[in-house]
């Protein structure tokens, strides 16, 4: 039965890649991608085999890593391995301890379970000074693979209710935007405190060394300094902990197979009107409460939202980086061209829903308002404050209203382009539903040419306010500025009000097509 199931492990995985061959270049890329950095660890580990207290701090950090790595990763990837769901098998009669182990080995066959078992055996290269340690690393390798994975089913198998909700999924895509859109601070710190923590370290490592995180990686390193009975007991741990994960495995697994996660669960009941209650009994009123509901529980629009808050992060970040705070004056602007742009996608974000807007003979003017309206009830209170807080951290008020004027003229006339061209153009975006991370198959060209060519666009239309505030900058005196204030919001406001009856005209002459186009992306 064990091979039974690592044959279906295998056949799904062989299948999943057959079926496009985007998928099949994807796994590619991701083999080769982890194949490097494999290589680059397997050499790290067998360079440390010089130095005894070093590999033992590395070693044992790594290994606690990597096991919180397989608990966290699971759940926060909720694309995470589901070829051998234990909900499947709650109608087959397969002996407790057969499906334990293969569901367990299961979870080493692809990329992250190679990656980590190749990196792990290389510890035995890192204590091959000695065959007592080499055995002891050979050993440890072995229980902490197979406590790895055997932590990931426990985790999974826990949140399997969680997990299969659609609110999760959408919640954990967009917070895991996070790290990503903080990578370059993340490092950095990282980085600065791997050089500040000489002596912190090694403690760590020592004192993880004694709890299940760490225990059975630092067998070979006990070994080879000759503490068998330090090697003893923590071989003793190790063996604990794997026992003790097995054991609550089990029993949810037992749970899960007798009540699978899906299983009676009640339908919610219809809510009230929700946002509708906001909004004027009006076509605008009503397409502004339909969007502005998307932006509130679809992750493709609120991806661009997790974003927002972080830029006075990044901004302030690369400041520190350079010395200057010119890159933090900075905020306002780039968060209403953020937000403005947004929504250059929203009819392709629509996707067949939009027949709704077609069928019921909503005008164009009215789609148009109503969407940008949603977007500016949140986008202009954030534009306000990212432009004004700078100055107030700064206590330097002679740059604010040149610097207001470019982030009110960005984000109105951003809303009047994207308003124009949205109506004009779909791109291939994540469909309902989909992942935001997901990069659909379609005509790449002509979305980077939409995009690009309307940044361009906007640029141009915000150049005034763009050379007032250099006038500003390079005189120092404070006039420029305050005709910025005023420039900025009143062309603005013009340009969005054309941007929006431009977009209302093309979307009355264009929207059957439109809906056309939005089907072939399917």
């Amino acid at each position: 039965m064990v091979e039974h199931l690592l044959r279906l492990k295998i056949t799904l995985l062989r299948n999943s890649v057959r079926r496009s061959p985007r998928q099949l270049v994807g796994l590619a890329i991701g083999a080769l991608f982890s194949l490097a950095l494999v290589g680059l660890g397997v050499a790290g580990l067998l360079a440390l085999r010089m130095d005894l207290e070093l590999a033992r701090t590395v070693v044992v950090l790594a290994g606690a890593t990597a096991l919180l790595g397989w608990a966290v990763v699971p759940v926060v990837m909720t694309a995470g391995d589901l070829m051998l769901d234990p909900a499947r098998f709650s109608t087959f009669a397969v002996p407790m301890p057969q499906l334990l182990t293969g569901l367990a080995l299961g979870g080493l066959i692809g990329i992250p379970g190679a990656a980590t078992s190749v990196l792990a055996l290389a510890t035995v290269g890192t204590w091959s000074r000695s065959a007592p340690a080499a055995a002891g690393a050979l050993l440890g390798a072995v229980l902490g693979v197979l406590s790895c994975v055997v932590l990931s089913k426990v985790v999974t198998t826990a949140t399997a209710r969680l997990v299969g909700s659609r609110r999760f999924r959408d919640i954990s895509a967009v917070v895991f935007l996070i790290p990503l859109v903080l990578t370059g601070p993340i490092v950095a710190g990282v980085a600065d405190g791997i050089a500040r923590s000489g002596e912190f370290l090694p403690q760590l490592a020592r004192t993880l060394s004694w709890t299940p995180a760490g225990a059975a990686w630092s067998l070979g390193g006990e070994l080879a300094a000759g503490s068998y009975g330090a090697a003893a007991l923590k071989l003793l741990i190790a063996l604990a902990t794997l026992a003790g994960l097995a054991l609550c495995w089990k029993t949810l697994l037992q749970r899960a197979l007798v009540s699978p996660p899906n299983a009676g669960q009640a339908r919610k009941k219809n809510g009230g009107l929700g946002l509708f209650v906001l909004f004027p009994a009006t076509p605008t009123g009503a397409v502004a409460a339909r969007s502005l509901s998307y932006w509130v529980r679809d992750p493709r629009y609120t991806g661009a939202l997790i974003v927002v808050p972080l830029m006075p992060v990044l901004l302030f970040f690369q400041s520190s980086q350079t010395g200057t705070y010119a890159p933090l004056l900075m905020v306002g602007p780039l968060t209403a061209f953020l937000l403005a742009w947004a929504i250059s996608s929203d009819v392709s974000y629509d996707s067949t829903a939009f027949a709704l807007h077609v069928a019921t003979g909503v005008r164009g003017v009215h789609d148009r308002l109503g969407r940008a309206l949603a977007c500016l009830a949140f986008a202009l209170p954030a534009v306000l404050v990212f432009s004004i807080g700078p100055f107030v951290l700064l206590g330097d008020w002679d740059g604010l209203p040149g610097m207001l004027g470019l982030s009110l003229g960005v984000l109105f006339s951003g809303m009047g382009l994207s308003s124009a061209v949205s109506a004009r153009y779909t791109v291939n975006v994540p469909l309902p539903g989909d992942s935001p991370f997901k990069e659909p198959p379609g005509n790449v060209a002509q979305t980077l040419a939409v995009q690009f060519g309307g940044m361009g666009v906007l640029v141009v239309l915000v150049s005034p306010e763009i050379a007032l505030l250099a006038a500003q900058w390079s005189t120092g005196s404070p006039v420029p500025g305050w005709i910025n204030l005023f420039v900025g919001p009143v062309l603005g406001l013009a340009l969005f009000g054309a941007g929006v009856r431009l977009g209302g005209r093309w979307l009355d002459a264009r929207g059957p097509e439109l809906l056309a186009q939005l089907a072939v992306h399917r």
